[in-house]
């Protein structure tokens, strides 16, 4: 059974990934299991704001390869995250791969520790980052993206702000956060709903402009020969065979 956490202190529920045996991979049951869990915080009146953290030492290492989500499912949960009438912030203290950055991208305000590492680890195991993008490119540096979807490299938390994956870094980031949870919790209601509103009308363009093509080419990929290879290697631990 997958498992979310939920707490709640001051009217800012936290949502935990708390799958930490499957280094919190987006299962067809995680993402079922936090699109529903952030629904029911959009409808209710006593959540000011939205909390997205993990237990272990990995927030989310992007698709399980034994059990991937569907492509449409993803993008129903990065949507919900960027549509819902409260502030999302993600609270990370471990590793992020892959898809676990479009949670990130998705996200209204995200922090990270200095332990953190992030990579788009996709094109290793071929396919490409496909769905993720739609939340990443609006948002995200062009240039960096276009370094880091295209080596798959390894990139710390300091860069991760700097190309504006992040909003800050920190060594506490439960000390990066502080001020940002206490100015939500003096936030009206319905003033961060419109705000959030602006501020993520451009990121809504690309999902009615591009979610249909992207799922489409997430779903192609991940049936290729190319891809059966790249997770086969993943799995087994080994390079893959296009390896130079």
């Amino acid at each position: 059974m997958t498992a979310i956490g939920r707490t709640r202190a001051r009217a800012v529920e936290v949502v935990s990934l708390d799958s930490p045996d499957t280094r919190n991979a987006l299962s067809a049951a995680l993402v079922d299991a936090l699109t529903g869990a952030l629904a029911e915080c959009g409808k209710d009146d006593g959540v000011r704001a939205v909390v997205l953290t993990h237990t272990g030492n990995t927030f989310c290492a992007g698709a399980d390869l034994r059990d991937p989500p569907h492509p449409d499912a993803l993008v129903d949960l990065l949507r919900r995250i960027v549509e819902l009438p409260k502030p999302v912030v993600a609270r990370v203290t471990g590793h992020v791969r892959a898809g676990g950055l479009g949670l990130l991208a998705a996200c209204d305000i995200a922090a990270a520790s200095t332990a953190a590492t992030f990579a788009f680890t996709e094109v290793r195991i071929g396919v490409a980052p496909a769905v993720i993008s739609l939340p990443l490119l609006p948002r995200t540096d062009p240039r960096a993206l276009a370094r880091y979807y295209l080596t798959g490299e390894r990139f710390d938390a300091p860069e991760a702000a700097r190309i504006g994956l992040l909003t800050a870094a920190g060594d506490d980031v439960d000390a990066v956060l502080a001020p940002v949870l206490d100015g939500l919790r003096r936030s009206a209601p319905q003033a961060l709903a419109e705000t959030k509103r602006l501020l993520t009308a451009r990121v809504l363009e690309a999902f009615d402009r591009d979610a249909t093509e992207l799922t489409a080419l997430s779903a192609r990929l991940f049936t290729s020969a190319q891809a059966r290879e790249g997770m086969t290697a993943f799995l087994e631990r080994r390079d893959p065979e296009w390896l130079v």
